[in-house]
């Protein structure tokens, strides 16, 4: 479709979803369709921001803009003296959404805060073969060999209980995959033989309803008139489906959509500059990296791996990709990450690399990078970043072939073990902790699940470990700057870029962020009127 049909589209489409007289609707670009709406089995950004974001709420959050834990759904917490016990107190008058489907007959309670997270970590749960049974948050951070309990005290009050002391357990009680949802909802759904519904028509306690989704089209939300925070001032939330980032921006200009995705950084300047228009910038979480199969030969051999990460000009590709929107990355954390350590990181050198390469006996090689075609929060440019990679590899002796994949296929192929080649991704991390980047990305748990070097290596684990069970902050650091070392030695990945967090909105969007892990939401945001 032309990119004029498109935005004759939208309007179509703006139109259509208009309210009674005065109803105020946000309508907002978003790069990609939701793969469902259950926030646990899935990773992607779009789906998180169309699920977790606006259907959902979890037992603590992120206060908005920031990495700070503030109450939500538990309206306070106590942690035990030895760190292995951390007992929520839930808010009362939390109600689930009533739907054309369901009308809940109680409150928010203990029931299914255990239902959240036990359909996650119990083999014999009925919900845990769901969808294909496939858990990749709680899973690729271990929760099933840190959890010892979940107990239910009152119907207001829940512990979680550990097997030994868990640093990151607070952070992660805020991440997109610890979600509420409706134990009621899932028991019918249950009884009438219709587990599925769970991902695609969900019922939360978050800001927003789900009234229709059409893939590769839209989302269209009602506001909650039953929300347990102040009810959001807009009536309706519209998720207009557009991957093509130039696209975004002219249904931006046009009034099509007053939000958009991940604008290009190579607009922001423009879009600063033009009239009704405003740029949100951030410091962001994010990382663009280049995944190795380490089981690959040559390519399962450290000093291979470290010679090839040599070749990868990562300020050009900064330079290029990022407009200079983002920093080289000389370790796969963030700069503003506790532990953040880049001396063990080797620069840029293409004769070090052809001399590393010589010496491990590799001439002529070949090899693939998969990449996805859709922008992406961490990477603006994806096929561009592979084809400079590919010019890289190529002036060093390897020849390259870029493969490019849609999502669905991409995920599936770059886990298999017999994948042939490099996979060219990324990570936002979701609660600012090293743990949640290093453990789902790199640790041998999350080997076919997330961790898609398929590297396992024993010590790096056990620092990991190490980190976990340990709150204070200097010994911490230590640990994970061993671990970065271990890194910069066997280099599964090689990190390529940490980019910054934008938005770019109409100037009569109010109370819009930027949020440091890239998602979008829309619970406080208000339009009004152009003076």
């Amino acid at each position: 479709m032309s990119r004029r049909a498109c935005l004759a589209a939208a309007f179509v489409l703006i139109g259509a979803f208009a309210n009674a007289a005065g109803a105020k609707t946000l309508t907002y670009c978003a790069e990609g369709s939701p793969e469902g709406f259950d926030p646990a089995l899935h990773t992607d950004p779009a789906t998180l921001d169309a699920s977790s974001q606006a259907v959902y709420n979890r037992l603590v959050q992120f206060k908005p803009g920031t990495t700070e834990i503030v109450p939500a759904l538990a309206e306070s917490w106590d942690i035990s003296k030895d760190g292995r016990e951390y007992t929520f107190r839930l808010r009362p008058g939390v109600r689930f959404h009533t739907t054309a489907d369901f009308t809940p007959a109680r409150e928010l309670n203990a029931d299914d805060v255990i239902f959240s997270f036990e359909r996650q970590w119990r083999d014999d749960h009925p919900f845990h073969d769901y969808a294909g049974g496939t858990w990749p948050w709680f899973d690729g951070i271990s929760l099933p060999f840190a959890l010892s309990a979940i107990r239910k005290v009152d119907d207001r009050t829940v512990t979680f209980v550990l097997q030994r002391p868990y640093a990151p357990f607070l952070a992660d009680l805020a991440m997109d995959f610890a979600s509420i949802l409706s134990k009621e909802y899932a028991d019918r759904l249950l009884a009438e033989g219709a587990r599925e519904r769970l991902d695609s028509q969900p019922v939360g306690t978050g800001p927003f309803r789900l009234a229709e989704y059409v893939p590769g089209a839209h989302v269209r939300y009602d506001r909650n008139p039953d929300y347990w925070r102040k009810p959001p001032p807009i009536d309706s939330l519209v998720f207009d489906i557009t991957p093509d980032s130039g696209v975004r921006l002219e249904k931006l200009k046009s009034g099509a959509c007053q939000v958009i995705a991940a604008p290009s950084p190579a607009d922001i300047p423009a879009i600063k500059a033009e009239p009704g228009l405003e740029v949100i910038e951030a410091g962001g979480l994010a990382l663009a990296f280049l995944a190795f199969n380490t089981t690959e030969p040559p390519f399962d051999r450290a000093r291979v791996r470290r010679a090839i990460a040599r070749a990868i000009d990562k300020d050009a590709i900064v330079a290029d990709v990022f407009k200079g929107a983002a920093v080289a990355a000389a370790s796969p954390l963030a700069p503003l990450m506790p532990g953040y350590d880049a001396t063990a990181a080797e620069g840029h050198d293409v004769e070090a690399a052809r001399q590393g390469l010589a010496a491990a006996g590799v001439v002529n090689a070949a090899t693939r990078v998969w990449v996805l075609p859709a922008q992406r929060p961490y990477n603006p440019e994806p096929l561009r970043m592979a084809e400079m990679i590919k010019a890289d590899l190529d002036e060093v002796g390897i020849a390259a072939e870029i493969v490019s994949a849609p999502a669905e296929e991409f995920l599936g192929a770059t886990l298999a073990a017999d994948r042939k080649g490099s996979a060219l991704l990324g990570w936002v991390s979701d609660n600012g902790d090293p743990d949640n980047l290093l453990a789902p990305l790199l640790g041998c748990d999350a080997v076919g699940v997330s961790n898609r070097a398929l590297w396992c290596n024993a010590r790096f684990d056990e620092l990991l470990n190490q980190a976990r069970v340990t709150t204070d902050s200097t010994a911490r650091a230590r640990f994970y700057k061993e671990a970065q070392r271990i890194l910069a030695e066997e280099a599964p990945i090689i990190p390529i870029a940490h980019g910054m967090v934008a938005v770019a909105a109409a100037d009569t969007v109010r109370g819009l962020l930027a949020d440091p892990f890239g998602r979008h939401n829309f619970e406080a945001v208000d339009l009004v009127e152009r003076p």
